[in-house]
């Protein structure tokens, strides 16, 4: 990836790989949204074209460096009943602004946007590595739009050896770096005392929440993930599934297992079945027996 960067950059590319060579318009396309929080950005996006709305729409917010691209095979791949968008977040790719935010509040303030859905859709919002924080204050921020959150890869302030070997490396060469490889060093660095914000968020949440964590990742180490899964007070208990033998990149393997691992996220809702009522047994007291069959007649009792 660092050296798709390097190449984009020489080049003066948004996109780390032109999408348009291996994907039509109405399998994968670009759009765009305005930023929230009165910022006004111009905040680029992949989304997955279709006629009607689907049930589920699916909102991914991206790590650092955030690129969409990277997600255009699970884009591509997605069933017709689904849909899907995933973010250049602000200071990456496409989307504004050139410098880095590195306010997770702001960032989240400002993709809260593109949780927007039809009449009778609901949202999965997957926030990935860095993007997990984010997307959890999105969360907050927008009660009653997220039906379930999905915690991918989820990057906690604490580097695996190799985030934390590109992140020394990076720190020193901030001058020389792409743009969108120095955003991504200065985010990393810069978030550890931020996560006060996405860990009450996490609590105050009553939403399904899940988090996916691959046992071989040297990003974000999965210990990390799974002690916050424990020592988090939540509304809710939350899902944590151990994907054996996966890294960081859950997105850059096989998008059919990626797609199915998200479904199982997916909020399901019991058969309803409709019963007639059944009227309870009345049983008269005696007092009010009044008229009493017998030997084939009704007789009246005074």
């Amino acid at each position: 990836m660092g050296w798709a960067c390097i190449e984009a950059a020489a080049s003066g590319r948004t996109e780390h790989k032109p999408l348009a060579q291996d994907y039509p318009e109405d399998v994968v396309r670009r759009t765009a949204f305005t930023a929230g929080g009165g910022h006004g950005w111009r905040i680029s996006a992949l989304e997955t074209p279709r006629p009607e709305p689907a049930p589920w729409k699916i909102v991914v917010i991206t790590g650092a460096p955030s690129w969409a691209e990277y997600w255009a095979e699970t884009l591509a791949e997605l069933p017709p009943d689904r849909e899907m968008i995933v973010v250049d977040r602000p200071g990456y790719g496409a989307s504004e602004p050139l410098h880095p935010v590195t306010d997770i509040r702001v960032q989240a303030q400002a993709l809260s946007p593109v949780l927007k859905a039809e009449r009778g859709q609901k949202v999965l919002l997957v926030g990935q590595s860095y993007g997990a924080a984010i997307a959890t204050l999105m969360a907050e921020l927008n009660p009653g739009k997220v039906a379930g959150l999905v915690l991918l890869s989820g990057f906690f302030g604490e580097p695996g050896p190799t985030a934390k070997w590109l992140m020394d490396v990076g720190s020193k060469a901030l001058k020389v770096i792409p743009r969108d490889l120095r955003h991504a060093v200065i985010e990393a660095t810069g978030q550890k005392e931020q996560l006060v914000h996405a860990k009450r968020a996490l609590a105050r949440l009553n939403i399904p929440i899940h988090m996916l964590h691959g046992d071989k990742d040297d990003f974000a180490p999965i210990e990390v993930a799974e002690r916050l899964a424990e020592e988090t007070v939540t509304r809710r208990p939350i899902r944590f599934a151990r994907v054996d033998g996966a890294n960081h990149f859950l997105n850059d393997g096989p998008a059919n297992e990626l797609i199915a691992a998200l479904e199982d996220c997916l909020p399901t809702r019991k058969a309803w079945t409709f019963r007639w009522p059944q009227m309870p047994k009345l049983a008269l007291p005696r007092a009010a027996n009044f008229f009493t069959p017998a030997a084939g007649r009704i007789e009246a009792r005074i």
